[in-house]
């Protein structure tokens, strides 16, 4: 059987939709960019857990990180590839009736209309480091 280079991205993309945790953490950023602490607290789960399924989500692919100072936000990457563009489809259509995703999206949408936990990256500037919260502080492991 004939193997492309895409191979073992495809790979990585079918294992990161494999679970569960990875898959709510998709389907809110398909809406918004969203820091650490707010996944933690949207999905209700420890943040090492979070920083690891993140870690995962970067090395398929899927997400991508944009650094503002301290902050880390992380957002869809963009489809490269017509398979990547069915998933992300996938995850609109297929997911939006699974109760625990609705309840997400509710808790997100609350945490959201309060500003999250980080402020805009405009809003950085001035900011003394003991003002600056630990959840959004730069979180490598994994890359």
């Amino acid at each position: 059987m004939a193997t492309t280079d895409s191979s073992p991205r495809t790979d990585r993309m079918f294992r990161a939709f494999s679970d569960r945790t990875r898959l709510r953490i998709l389907f809110l950023l398909q809406e918004k960019e969203c820091c650490v602490n707010d996944l933690v607290e949207i999905l209700q789960i420890e943040q090492p857990s979070a920083s690891r399924h993140l870690a995962y989500l970067r090395r398929s692919g899927l997400v991508r990180v944009r650094r503002a100072g301290q902050w880390s936000y992380y957002s869809l990457s963009p489809a490269k590839e017509p398979f990547h563009r069915k998933l992300l489809e996938c995850l609109t259509c297929c997911f939006s009736e699974v109760p625990q995703i609705q309840a997400d999206a509710t808790r997100a949408a609350k945490i959201r209309k309060a500003g999250g936990c980080c402020p805009p990256a405009d809003a950085v500037k001035g900011k003394t480091k003991e003002k600056v919260q630990a959840c959004c502080v730069d979180d490598r492991r994994g890359e």
